[in-house]
């Protein structure tokens, strides 16, 4: 179980390195004038989105792997409101597709600070969780 355990955090750390990066290259495009530099950032977000899903799914199938092998259940409070969480990463990770092909349209309508707010939210998620995973408060 020890394996399966290090295999889920490699791969969490890995998905999360992504989240917090590709808002932040959403930032840069929603800054820049440069075709050249667009283009250059496009190419930049495309591979680290690519790259990116089967990190988190990987995450996932890791982690179900655990609940099962640790025979944690869903009767847990923390385990719910982590879940919880999980979906909502789930959803931040689609929706950055969406606004990845938002930018690859050329039709992004929103500005840098918008986004730069946007990157702060795989890390409160973050934060909630891994007090949820070690504390257990509930």
């Amino acid at each position: 179980m020890l394996w399966v355990k290090a295999f889920h955090l490699l791969f969490v750390i890995s998905w999360f390195a992504g989240l917090f990066y590709l808002p932040r290259i959403y930032v840069n495009l929603a800054q820049t004038q440069e075709p050249g530099a667009y283009d250059c950032l496009i190419g930049m977000a495309r591979r680290l989105y690519r790259f990116m899903t089967p990190l988190a799914v990987l995450s996932l199938v890791f982690g179900l792997w655990l609940m099962v092998g640790y025979g944690i259940g869903l009767t847990s409070g923390w385990m719910h409101a982590k879940l919880l969480l999980v979906a909502l990463l789930i959803a931040y990770h689609l929706i950055c597709g969406r606004m990845l092909a938002t930018f690859e349209r050329r039709a992004n309508q929103r500005g840098h600070r918008y986004y730069r707010w946007f990157n702060e939210a795989p890390v409160i998620i973050l934060t909630i969780v891994l007090i949820l995973v070690v504390v257990k408060p509930f």
